[in-house]
């Protein structure tokens, strides 16, 4: 059996629902397909700044947001050995500032919007097999049942971590230096709730903001060798080791977390790809992290994957996508947007996180910064906090 749409998008995280929104509004037939239900918590800083706001309007999703996310973040710090140091948090042209929200509640807000917009979801379906050509197909299975979608646009936002054999899956490597991702929600934390420290730690870094619900956000990225050796000597899983590790050189987040309760488990993923990658390709569309991965530590996460998925929605605004030189042009130009919109902020990110993750980096990175308190500020605004994107209409 087969169906056919305008487009097929594989994965439905920010990125996905964006994209499948704006095409939507355009007036064509879209399907996503995602393999987990709903809802799910994600390894995810889960801050999206205030630049986004607007976006999420368009989406249909920004009055729940404001209703639901947590306090605004209106000072960033650094929580390292030492002495802590504050900033305020940069904003645009409007007064509002960036606040965090968990996945297990952003994704359900995104993808009932996608509803809304007459988006079809297959869900939990997964994609076995794609074959591009002048009409595409994508294999999709479920238990019990398998179906053939037909569509002239594929689109892969399932993220850079997803498992499997699709061609935009991302081989699968152990390296030493690979950094591996860790999450956790906290209660009774006494961090100022208007506070978004950067936690810098040898061998990795982290941060913590206040959520949705009271809860405390905190995630973190480890180097793979480091968090043998913090295993070697801590007790506990390799979370709750590395968690220590944290506690033992970050004083402000030992502070912050005395009295806090973790709230679930612990969640783990990765390792991280940070990099810049083909936005198009074999005639197959990326957005979100398979397109392009930042180190988290610059909490841009959400916000790359929503403009992402928004900006490709607009550069097939015009065209004929059943012309596949069409879509090649249409790919070019988005790729190139892409890049002007989003490579800054991935190769700071990736200067940020070698000094903060390194011993003497983290020392003279600290130190500058309490010589420079400011400079906080300014790596939140060239990490792309106040970067608008534009709102193609839809």
């Amino acid at each position: 059996m087969s169906t056919r749409f305008d487009a097929v998008i594989i994965g439905a995280g920010p990125a996905g629902t964006a994209a499948a929104i704006g095409l939507a509004r355009q007036g064509r037939s879209v399907a996503i397909i995602e393999r987990s239900e709903f809802p799910r918590r994600k390894v995810c800083g889960e801050f999206t700044s205030a630049i986004n706001l607007d976006l999420l309007d368009k989406l249909g999703a920004g009055p729940a947001f404001r209703t639901q996310a947590g306090p605004e973040v209106r000072r960033v710090a650094l929580f390292a050995a030492g002495k802590t140091v504050e900033a305020p948090m940069p904003h645009g042209k409007t007064t509002a500032f960036g606040r965090a929200l968990g996945r297990d509640i952003l994704d359900g807000l995104l993808l009932d919007a996608a509803r809304a917009a007459g988006v079809t979801v297959f869900q939990p379906w997964r994609a076995t097999n794609i074959v591009t050509g002048d009409c595409s197909t994508v294999d999709i299975e479920t238990t019990g049942d398998q179906l053939r979608l037909q569509t002239p646009v594929v689109i892969a936002a399932h993220g850079s971590w997803e498992p499997g054999k699709l061609a935009t899956n991302l081989a699968k490597t152990n390296q030493p230096s690979d950094f591996l991702g860790f999450k956790a929600h906290f209660r009774n934390a006494t961090l100022p709730r208007d506070l978004m420290p950067l936690l810098a730690f040898p061998g990795g870094y982290g941060g913590m903001v206040w959520a949705d619900h009271d809860r405390l956000s905190l995630s973190f990225c480890i180097r793979r060798d480091v968090l043998a050796a913090v295993r070697a000597e801590m007790p506990g899983s390799a979370a709750e080791a590395a968690f220590s590790h944290i506690l033992k050189f970050c004083p402000g987040a030992a502070q912050a977390l005395a009295i806090a309760d973790i709230t679930g488990v612990w969640l783990a993923a990765g390792p991280i790809r940070p990099g810049i990658r083909a936005a198009y390709a074999e005639d197959i569309f990326r957005v979100g992290n398979v397109a392009g991965e930042s180190h988290p530590i610059i909490a841009e996460g959400i916000a790359m994957a929503l403009q992402s998925g928004w900006l490709l929605a607009g550069h097939l605004s015009q065209i004929d996508i059943h012309d596949r030189y069409a879509r090649e042009v249409a790919g070019s130009a988005y790729s190139h947007a892409w890049r002007r919109q989003f490579s800054i902020r991935i190769r700071l990110a990736a200067i940020i996180s070698a000094l903060a993750s390194s011993t003497d980096g983290a020392r003279i990175m600290a130190g500058f910064v309490r010589q420079f308190p400011a400079s906080l500020s300014w790596g939140a605004r060239v990490s792309g906090k106040t970067k608008r994107l534009p709102l193609f209409s839809g």
